[in-house]
């Protein structure tokens, strides 16, 4: 039998998705005076920094001596079946230090509860050697931003360990602010976090942009607090990127 199909013209014919967004940041350049954005907010984990080494090796290496006898490949599952669970009656994960919730991640994932085992843990992850930078040109970049007059903040579900770790990276005088899940009592995708990154900065949500690894939390949730967001790896692969499509040069 024979079919015809209705093929579905592009809602703009003849202009594809890239040269719209394009045109969009040109718009935006014109409104405001050269630049798309008032302000940059940043992911931590995932696009402003990772784990040196992967978690489960180090969950299992400093385990070793007290026991912990898991390989890694049940600590990595064990740690993911723990982590998606739900946490506490507010569900927020990461209160004050998050002691309590790492605690459980660290026992759930290894089986072992020795407290010494948890601290070593627990500072490890507050070095600068558990860490290192994704772009090691995010310096001189952020540097360029700020005399650019963009302001910029890190935006984060982390614990009160964050701002130790940002001055043992040295890269804590790179940003205007900081907004902490902890401190906010708020994580991401809920959008009172961006807002607050935003009131930090003293700018308008709609004159920020969120960049970040997880289109959930950083994308989504940016979007639903009123600003704009591009997502690490995909729309953006490195810093200079970012500030190129701002309107900065570096």
């Amino acid at each position: 039998m024979n079919r015809t199909y209705k093929i579905q013209a592009h809602p703009c014919p003849g202009l594809d998705p890239p040269l719209l967004v394009r045109e969009y940041e040109d718009y935006r350049r014109n409104l405001y005076g050269g630049l798309t954005h008032k302000a940059l907010l940043v992911d931590a984990v995932g696009t402003l920094v990772v784990p040196s080494q992967p978690m489960a090796q180090i969950y299992r290496q400093i385990g070793e001596k007290y026991g912990v006898e898991y390989s890694e490949d049940e600590i990595l599952n064990r740690y993911r079946r723990a982590y998606e669970q739900p946490w506490g009656r507010s569900r927020l994960r990461y209160v004050n230090d998050g002691r309590p919730f790492w605690q459980h991640i660290v026992s759930s994932s290894t089986g072992c509860l020795d407290s010494q085992y948890f601290e070593e843990l627990y500072n490890y992850y507050t070095t600068e050697k558990a860490w290192h930078l994704c772009d090691p040109d995010a310096g001189k970049v952020f540097k360029a931003l700020r005399k650019a007059g963009v302001r910029v903040a890190v935006v984060s579900n982390f614990d009160t360990r964050l701002r130790p770790l940002l001055r043992a990276l040295k890269c804590d005088h790179w940003f205007d602010a900081v907004a902490v899940s902890a401190e906010v009592e708020a994580e991401k995708p809920n959008p009172t976090i961006f807002l607050k990154a935003c009131e930090l900065l003293g700018v308008k949500p709609e004159d920020a942009v969120h960049v970040g690894d997880d289109r959930r939390n950083d994308v989504w949730g940016a979007r639903d607090a009123g600003c704009d967001a591009w997502l690490w790896g995909s729309d953006v692969n490195s810093f200079k990127e970012v500030a190129q499509r701002i309107g900065v040069d570096v």
